[in-house]
């Protein structure tokens, strides 16, 4: 599908920015755009890195009002292919489910776990039927970029992860969080599913990059990693919003901009069309 701006403005990097993140680049041009889902969180923002166009997309809206249940997820990655991008990083925040995952320190994750419930979590929810593999969630070149640029980085950046993603907006109680430790995985999120598969159903390379905020529900034994709190969420990003930057300008400088991965062939050459 061509994208909807002209060739001079079309961004074939794109970021969605989490909490904390709602700006990424001083001077953007601002498009609307409208999907069959309905709006997005906010207007695209298209801006200059270098030599490099890029999109951005809040999230949340551009003040927080939208929890994670109540993205609309359809709509922002369909908006971000309609302004030409084909390559998405998503930074998210994420608690930690191991006491050697500090807050301040990054998890490039490679695995996810779906625990959400009642989401619109496909395009092919029609006549179309196709079956998009998603063994792999994470684009390995994007997640390859993320890694070089972290190994620059003055903070840690951590190779792989399982994420388990959480409906939300509550927190995990104490015996959930135990329970995903125990299954081996690593942080928890809110918002990474339905996000990478609806960018693996559009052909879209993604890759989620988790900054630890937290230690969910503490650590059993530990009482100084006690129960995150949505203050100690937003402080964490507030103090480490740099560092994210940071890191995604290193990465979308070095990322190549034709992909060479199989994120695309996984949706089997079906094309989604609107409703």
């Amino acid at each position: 599908m061509p994208s909807l701006v002209s060739d001079d403005r079309a961004a074939p990097l794109a970021v969605i920015g989490g909490s904390g993140i709602y700006r990424f680049l001083d001077e953007v041009t601002e498009v609307e755009v409208d999907t069959p889902w309905g709006p997005p969180s906010a207007p695209v923002s298209i801006g200059r890195l270098g030599d490099r166009t890029v999109a951005f997309l809040p999230r949340h809206g551009a003040g927080h009002h939208l929890a994670p249940h109540r993205v609309p997820y359809r709509a922002n990655l369909w908006a971000l292919r309609e302004v030409g991008a084909r390559r998405v990083y998503a930074p998210c925040a994420s608690g930690s489910l191991r006491p050697d995952l500090a807050p301040g320190e990054f998890v490039v994750c490679d695995q996810l776990v779906d625990r959400t419930s009642g989401r619109a979590d496909t395009y092919f929810d029609g006549d179309v039927v196709n079956h998009v593999s998603f063994a792999e969630p994470y684009c390995p070149e994007l997640r390859r970029a993320v890694l070089e640029a972290g190994a620059q980085a003055q903070t840690t950046v951590h190779d792989g992860g399982t994420v388990v993603v959480i409906q939300g907006p509550r927190f995990s109680t104490r015996a959930e969080s135990q329970w995903f430790r125990a299954n081996g995985w690593d942080v928890v999120n809110m918002t990474q599913y339905p996000e990478a598969l609806l960018a693996r159903e559009l052909g879209l390379c993604y890759a989620g990059i988790a900054l630890v905020t937290d230690w969910d529900a503490g650590v059993e034994g530990d009482p100084s990693l006690s129960a995150v709190t949505q203050t100690d969420v937003f402080a964490v990003m507030e103090a480490n919003a740099h560092h994210v930057r940071s890191l995604l300008f290193a990465a979308l400088a070095r990322v190549e901009l034709e992909p060479g991965c199989g994120c695309r062939a996984a949706t089997n050459g079906v094309v989604v069309a609107a409703p």
